[in-house]
């Protein structure tokens, strides 16, 4: 049983810690260490319930599905293709992200400089459209542990740099700058996808999952407090868009691997998401997956439309904001009567709460437009 709940808590905790977190530095950063501290508790608080509201509409509900088909099940069969377009653009977003962080890294590990980075992004694309049309998945594997590697050796160089730390560096802030960080944080923290996942895990233990939820999302905002403040700490408004870059090229090739294996994975989903659901073929999956990243990493960059954090920042609120609401909607339309199980997750969240939220998400996707 303790093995079940640590790989529930491991699975949740695994989904949410991607390469995003390395674009946290940067943007909080720009606003400040409390903005950005504000922003890491607040998301953290609104997307453990979120997920604990998931966990509960799973629970009361016989058969497995992924968000758009709860959303069809609950909110009629209209809105399952309007979730299934949330859930696209926060992949699309992090493929195009993680094209743009691997060719500024790459061009930085080659070259010294990021001036390059267009044509090591298109590098970086043709071996990742070999390697996925190949089919290789073991890579998939080292995703976590390539970032558990990222924070360790940060850690140690804190620890080991702790002189050098300069805790000044965490006073500035620029309220001008209050909704800047939201984008980012919110992608970091999402994983809501992995909670069917979590249920398969604990299977005839159902009633660990509440605590297997808190765990494995509170984690992750101890691990980004830290690296935030280590980063900052050492390198204040100096810090790169992409956080490993400012440490050097040996962190920089740690950072690369995060982005590799957080790239090759949610392509993989991608690839999913359009077979099973839509019963593409292979090759028309792939192409879906694999050409139309490169097309909007194109338009991005050609007309300069934004870096790293700034695409990240376009998953996050417009994706997470869209996906968050979706979740809230269902599980406020989740009535007893419309239960097919006692669930061993059952939650209540004020409807003014859930206004609040709402309002909270709506926000941070006009403020990506405006």
């Amino acid at each position: 049983m303790k093995s079940k709940f640590f790989t529930g808590i491991a699975t949740l905790t695994g989904t949410i810690i991607g390469a995003g977190f390395l674009g946290i530095p940067y943007v909080v950063a720009k606003s400040g260490f409390l903005i950005g501290l504000f922003w890491m508790f607040l998301i953290c608080v609104m997307m453990l319930l979120i997920n604990l509201m998931m966990g509960e509409i799973i629970l009361s509900t016989k058969t497995m599905h992924h968000i758009p088909g709860y959303a069809s099940k609950y909110l009629g069969r209209k809105t399952k293709f309007f979730v299934f377009i949330a859930s696209i653009i926060g992949l699309y977003a992090a493929l195009v992200a993680y094209l743009i962080g691997e060719g500024d890294s790459i061009s930085f590990l080659i070259f010294g400089t990021t001036r390059f980075s267009l044509y090591t992004s298109l590098g970086f694309w043709v071996l990742m459209s070999i390697i996925t049309f190949r089919g290789i998945r073991s890579f998939k594997k080292i995703e976590p542990l390539a970032v558990i590697i990222v924070f360790l050796v940060t850690l140690i160089l804190g620890i080991v740099n702790f002189d050098k730390l300069n805790f000044s560096n965490l006073n500035y802030s620029n309220p001008s700058y209050l909704f800047l960080p939201f984008g980012v944080i919110l992608f970091a923290f999402l994983g809501v996808s992995s909670i069917p996942e979590i249920k398969r895990v604990l299977k005839n233990n159902e009633k660990l999952m509440k605590k297997a939820i808190i765990i494995g999302s509170f984690i992750p905002l101890i691990i980004y407090v830290l690296f935030t403040i280590i980063v900052l700490g050492l390198y204040g408004q100096e810090v790169s868009e992409i956080a490993t870059i400012s440490f050097g090229r040996i962190i920089t090739l740690l950072g690369m691997l995060t982005m590799f294996t957080a790239f090759f994975a949610l392509n993989l989903a991608l690839q999913d998401t359009y077979r099973f659901d839509f019963k593409f073929s292979f090759k028309k999956a792939w192409i879906f997956s694999s050409i139309f990243p490169l097309i909007f990493f194109l338009i991005i960059k050609f007309w300069n439309l934004g870096g790293f954090s700034k695409v990240l920042s376009w998953g996050g609120s417009i994706s997470g904001g869209l996906l968050g609401i979706s979740i809230l909607l269902i599980h406020e339309h989740l009535q007893d009567k419309k239960r097919e199980r006692k669930p061993e997750i059952k939650i209540y969240i004020p409807l003014i709460l859930k206004i609040l939220f709402i309002l909270i998400f709506i926000s941070g996707i006009l403020y990506e437009f405006l």
